[in-house]
């Protein structure tokens, strides 16, 4: 084989390879979760803040932002359910998914920033 012969030969079998990594990243799109998953999240943030609480990990102050960001989201699925007949579309399931967590991030975060109560 001549050394142009080589170098398609190669370059058609790292071509090869490189589909089906191709394939599958088009394939994790952001998929709204199942549904029962945001009622399930929010009990365990729930769960997360009141044992911050219970440690001392979270502050008084930490606390009662955490929880406004809980109710927020809480309103904000109330008032789409209402809206859509007691269903989420999977849009806003998304966008509940995305804000949920940002809240688990932020409880995470307010939990080992070493501030006591």
């Amino acid at each position: 084989m001549n050394m142009h012969a080589k170098a398609f030969m190669l370059a058609a079998v790292v071509a090869g390879l490189m589909l089906p990594a191709a394939a599958q990243t088009s394939a994790t799109t952001a998929v709204a979760p199942p549904p029962g998953t945001i009622h399930r999240r929010k009990e365990n943030q729930q769960a997360r803040i009141a044992q911050g609480v219970k440690s001392g990990q979270l502050t008084a102050g930490e606390t009662a932002h955490l929880e406004k960001r809980e109710a927020r989201i809480n309103k904000e699925v109330h008032n789409e359910r209402v809206a859509n007949g007691g269903k989420l579309t999977p849009a806003e399931r998304r966008q509940v998914n995305r804000q949920q967590n940002r809240t688990s991030r932020a409880i995470y975060r307010k939990k080992h920033n070493d501030r006591v109560q």
